[in-house]
């Protein structure tokens, strides 16, 4: 159960946070997991929203490259909202079954193609070692570019802060989502 209440209505929230409630709710339907807890700071949420739809709905990564990259996040963060969340968007963007499964089973970069095995181990380093290696960064430049590079930095780091609010929080995958094993 959530450490505190989640908040999903608009009339949760005094008049003057609307905005901030409709802003989330237009770009993404609802209001739902990191931001029915980070509404309890309309402003944060807000402010993180913006940069989420961006990183999430407008970046330079493809689908397929974005949702690895969440998912190597969200397993670095053993984050089970966050993993259960965008397993079904992965699979929809068109990451394979064998790579979900070496990210969640911890086998990657085994079950990896070559050019997955860069984006994880990628995300995986920044957050688990805090670096990356020389040759994953200009594996990833050369393939890349700078700019789509700066947006596979900036993608972990925005759902590595996601992870943070749903692991502090608790706030947990509905029932009968992917389960991320400990």
């Amino acid at each position: 159960m959530a450490r505190v209440p989640l908040i999903t209505q608009k009339d949760e929230l005094p008049s003057e946070y609307h905005a901030a409630f409709d802003l989330i709710t237009q770009s993404r339907g609802q209001v739902a997991g990191p931001f029915s807890v980070l509404l309890h700071s309309p402003e944060v949420a807000k402010r993180i929203a913006h940069l989420g739809t961006y990183v999430r709905f407008e970046s330079a990564l493809s689908g397929e490259q974005r949702e690895l990259a969440i998912l190597a996040t969200a397993r670095a963060m053993d984050c089970r909202y966050e993993w259960a969340a965008h397993v079904p968007l992965a699979k929809k963007a068109g990451v394979r079954g064998e790579a979900i499964a070496a990210i969640r089973d911890k086998r990657a970069p085994a079950g990896l193609t070559p050019a997955e095995t860069e984006i994880v181990q990628y995300a995986t380093a920044l957050l688990r070692v805090h670096r990356v290696s020389d040759a994953v960064y200009e594996a990833l430049r050369a393939r890349f570019g700078t700019q789509a590079l700066v947006e596979l930095t900036a993608t972990a780091g925005y759902y590595a802060m996601i992870a943070c609010a749903l692991n502090a929080f608790a706030v947990e995958p509905e029932p009968g989502s992917d389960v991320l094993p400990d």
